[in-house]
Formats: structure tokens, C-alpha cells, sequence
């Protein structure tokens, strides 16, 4: 058997021992991106934290399918179409490149399937015909509803009575609803408006349904774990739970709800309004690399606000360049017992980081990057942005000064000195290679100085 594993299960407001249904497959499902912008900064989170979760699943169990879906149907994209002029089909499949390629230069791995919600429809509306047949939805002008009183479990995975989440949601106010808290699983859909013929007219499926329909199709009625952003358990997991456990009684559903904390930036709630709004992009253009991203975030719990910080950012970077520079011999080596019982604690990745520190302190390269490698850190293809050219930058000025301190020219000396300081450069006489990489380090200002 596997090593024990430990998650906080939502669910039940616990870190419980994790056990498979099917110890032979481990299955997870996570809510992916809607495709209409690019990811911002809070969206990469749960992505890196299901990257790690298959990493270490795959390390321990024989068989993992992780899927993520793909929302290319909905109001925010036909919005963003209309106000571009462009068609939604431009739209969905520009911005699932864009959110591809961000993914990627943060270091993660693709899911095993990347399912699209367009291209499961019919699974959808058969679930939404059998919850019909079965007395937990509706059709009304034109509309199909989940009926919320009909499932009495309503309400467990939030933890909220469905008063608390009447006053604390912006609740859609419609006439044919039978009850306030009744969500939608098919609207009409108008000429212009993307739409599929069905027993209730022309029209689209609701957000919640679809997640229902992709999961059933490629992990069945019941799997082990399904996550998300915290934002994402009332409404978007609540209602997927109450129809799910209705077109499939007794099936379960997930196991295990894993969800994570919110993003900050400098203390602050991310905001448009405040001026501190990110995407990965925005930062990737910044010049600030995807691993460095990828390390700050791990370096909090994913069951805590996380805080994005500058300071946090050169601080990364400073760790990551020395690391890189750490010497490792050929051949395979397994990561540190010590770094996967950090991470089968519930995912403790900032222990897991602890651990990198002491195999780096220690100088062994090797073990350093197979344990680095369970995070998604020191790959070879996230390292570009380490290692072309700026030893060789630092080590010339090095040498200038060093030519200037022994001709006397105490001038030209300082000059570099300060030259090497403003570039983030830590001068370590007589221990390794005479220098490492602090906060800021930026080879490209030692430019044409020597």
C-alpha cells in the first residue's frame, strides 16, 4: 500500500486520511478556466496546486487521471464577442492558447483530459431530462430549473442554511422560478446567441450542469477529489453537488472537496479598482520568470490568503538562482522522504520548500533537484531565465575590479563595487565561487562595465 495521505476535506472541515474508491485509479477533477480573458494571478493557484497534487498522486499511486474542464460556453464570452466584434469560436480559442502558454511558463504539467463543454451537450441534457423525470427540476418558459427543496442535503458542502445564502448571494429574481434559490440548467438562447435544440427549445446549458455532465463522463458517478478556489464552493459546488447526488442517488459524487485560499497583493484584495490587478501575463512581461511565480506561490499554504508581494518575488528569485547553482551528479536519484511526508501532510508545500533549503544548504545537487522536481521547480524548462550568460557577466566585473583593486585604482574599484550591489549581486570572498545572487538580481545592468 501507498503511503498514507492527508487532505482537508471541505466537505467535513477536516484533514482526513485520503482512501481511494478504486486504490488501482486515483481520479480528480478540477473546475478550469472560462474562457473569455486571460488568467489572472488568483486563477493560477488552484491550476499549481493541482499540478503538485497529481506530481506527488502520480509518485504514489499506480494509476491518476486528473481532469480540468474547459467553460467555452457562457454569458461572460458571448459579452466579451459582442463588445470585440469578433466571433465567439476567435474568442474561446485565442484565449485557451493564451491560458495554455501561461500554464506552461509556471511550471505545470497538462491534465489528462482537458474536456470543452461545447463538445458535451448531450450528456448534459440527458442529465437534465432524468433530474426532470425525477421530480428535481423543472421547465418553465422556456427555462429548466433544479428544484433546491427537492435535495435536503441542500446547503452541507458550504456549510450554510439556505436562508444565510438567500441574504449573502446576489439571488437571480425571476418570475417562473418556483423558489428564490432555484438555479438554472437550460435557457433559451436567442439568433444571436449560441444554442443547441433540445426537449425545451433552442438553447444553452447553465454554468453548474456542465461540470456535472464532463466529470460523469470521464471519472464517473463517483470520484475522489474535486477542487477549486474557495470562491467557487457557494454557488458554483454547491449546486454541481445537489444535482450530481440527485441524477445519480447514492453514487457520492466526490469524496474529498479541495479547495484554496484567496490571493492578495501587498495585504490588499485584488482589484481592478485598487490598481493591483494581475494577470500571470502581466507579470511574465514584467520579466518576472514563471518559476519565481510558482515558488512564491508555494511558499504559502493552499489553505491560507496568499499574499503576492514584491519583496516575496525577489526573495524567490534570489533562493531559486542559488539553488540552480547548487552542482548535482549524473544519474536518477529519489526525492527526500522527508519533502513527500511534507507534502502528503495535507499538501505542505512551505515544508516541503523547508526541505529544499537544508538539501541545497547541504550541497547535495542531486537529491536537491528529484525533490524540487515533485513541486515543479529546477526543471531544465523553466531555467532559462537563470542561467543564460550571467555568470559570465558577473564573474567579468569580478575580474575589473579585481584588476583595479591590484593597479590601485581605488576609483574604478568602488565604481564596480557599487555597479555589482545596484546589479543584486552578493559578494562572498573566499567561499565558492567568490559570489551568489541576492533580491533583485539583474546581470543585464553589469552591461559593458568590464
Amino acid at each position: 500500500m501507498p503511503p498514507e495521505m492527508r487532505l482537508r476535506n471541505s466537505a467535513t472541515r477536516r484533514v482526513e486520511t485520503f482512501k481511494p474508491l478504486d486504490p488501482d485509479h486515483v481520479r480528480l477533477y478540477l473546475c478550469g478556466p472560462t474562457v473569455y480573458d486571460r488568467a489572472h494571478l488568483g486563477n493560477a493557484r488552484n491550476v499549481i496546486l493541482f499540478d503538485v497534487l497529481a506530481r506527488l498522486l502520480r509518485h504514489d499511486w499506480p494509476r491518476v487521471t486528473y481532469v480540468r474542464n474547459v467553460t467555452d460556453v457562457d454569458d461572460k464570452i458571448n459579452a466579451r464577442a459582442a463588445e470585440t466584434g469578433r466571433s465567439i469560436a476567435d474568442v474561446t480559442a485565442e484565449t485557451l492558447d493564451w491560458f495554455h502558454e501561461d500554464m506552461e511558463a509556471l511550471g505545470n504539467l497538462p491534465p489528462d483530459h482537458e474536456p470543452r463543454a461545447t463538445d458535451y451537450i448531450p450528456q448534459m441534457i440527458a442529465m437534465i431530462e432524468g433530474l426532470i423525470a425525477s421530480g428535481h427540476a423543472y421547465e418553465a418558459e422556456g427555462h429548466v430549473l433544479f428544484s433546491v427543496a427537492s435535495f435536503p442535503d441542500y446547503g452541507a458542502l458550504s456549510g450554510r442554511s439556505v436562508e444565510d445564502m438567500i441574504a449573502g448571494a446576489r439571488v437571480e429574481v425571476a418570475p417562473y422560478k418556483r423558489d428564490a434559490m432555484d438555479f438554472v440548467l437550460w435557457k433559451p438562447s436567442d439568433a444571436e446567441t449560441p444554442g443547441w435544440d433540445s426537449p425545451w427549445g433552442r438553447g444553452r446549458p447553465g454554468w453548474h450542469i456542465e461540470c456535472s455532465a464532463m466529470s460523469k463522463a470521464l471519472l464517473g458517478t463517483s470520484f475522489d477529489i474535486h477542487g477549486g478556489g474557495n470562491d467557487l464552493m457557494f454557488p458554483h459546488h454547491e449546486n454541481e453537488r445537489a444535482q450530481s447526488c440527485c441524477a445519480d442517488p447514492g453514487a457520492g459524487f466526490a469524496q474529498v472537496w479541495l479547495h484554496n485560499e484567496m490571493l492578495l497583493v501587498e495585504g490588499r484584495k485584488m482589484s481592478k479598482s485598487l490598481g493591483n490587478f494581475f494577470t500571470v501575463r502581466d507579470l511574465l512581461d514584467r520579466g518576472v520568470p514563471g518559476e519565481v511565480i510558482r515558488f512564491v506561490f508555494l511558499s504559502t499554504h493552499y489553505s491560507k490568503p496568499m499574499d503576492w508581494t514584491e519583496e516575496k518575488a525577489r526573495e524567490a528569485e534570489a533562493t531559486l538562482r542559488r539553488w540552480r547553482a547548487v552542482p548535482a551528479e549524473e544519474g536518477a536519484q529519489a526525492p527526500d522522504e522527508a519533502l513527500l511526508d511534507a507534502l502528503r501532510d495535507d499538501l505542505n508545500t512551505p515544508g516541503a520548500i523547508a526541505v529544499l533549503h537544508r538539501l541545497a544548504k547541504a550541497g547535495d545537487g542531486a537529491a536537491l533537484r528529484a525533490s524540487a522536481a515533485l513541486l515543479g521547480l529546477l526543471g531544465p524548462e523553466l531555467g532559462a531565465w537563470a542561467e543564460a550568460g550571467d555568470d559570465a557577466a558577473v564573474e567579468a566585473v569580478l575580474a575589473a575590479r579585481a584588476e583595479a583593486r591590484a593597479a590601485k585604482d581605488w576609483a574604478r574599484a568602488d565604481a564596480l563595487r557599487d555597479a555589482l550591489t545596484a546589479a543584486g549581486v552578493v559578494v562572498t570572498d573566499g567561499k565558492g565561487k567568490g559570489w551568489e545572487a541576492g533580491p533583485g538580481f539583474d546581470p543585464s545592468k553589469l552591461a559593458g562595465l568590464a
